[in-house]
């Protein structure tokens, strides 16, 4: 049985950890994939593009060892073309760029101070952005 994340009651503040909620994006929107699939580099978009939507693979935690399925657009997007130059720039807009962001990251929870010292934005404006009733691409606060 799939665990169930409740919702925090939590006002989130700028020291709160923010992340791509994966699991919440498949659920709650249809174009998560073709959204993913974007932002592949042009070496990738070709590699993926005859493969079906939701293709898992097995990666490996490289801190715990553990092995868990995850799609293979999200871990290519995160491991390499997230990784490449221009995938991140001064001219992204907000939520795109806290979204990169975080992929570059390795969708390692980041802070609202950490993302705007990195991105080069207010923290305030960034926090009133994802911390707002309305989910942008996954982006939620990490609950441990």
């Amino acid at each position: 049985m799939p665990e169930i994340r409740k919702f925090s009651l939590i006002k989130p503040t700028l020291q709160t950890p923010f992340h791509i909620d994966f699991d919440w994006w498949r659920s709650n929107d249809n174009n998560w994939h073709v959204a993913l699939q974007s932002l592949l580099c042009s070496e990738h978009q070709q590699a993926f593009a005859g493969l079906p939507e939701g293709q898992m693979i097995d990666w490996v935690d490289p801190e715990t060892a553990e092995v868990r399925p995850l799609d293979g657009i999200q871990n290519t997007l995160i491991t390499h073309c997230a990784q490449q130059p221009g995938f991140l720039d001064e001219h992204t807009a907000l939520v795109d760029a806290i979204f990169r962001l975080l992929l570059v990251n390795g969708n390692m929870p980041m802070s609202v101070e950490e993302l705007g010292a990195r991105l080069n934005r207010p923290a305030d404006t960034i926090l009133k952005t994802i911390a707002g009733p309305r989910v942008y691409k996954g982006l939620r606060p990490f609950v441990a």
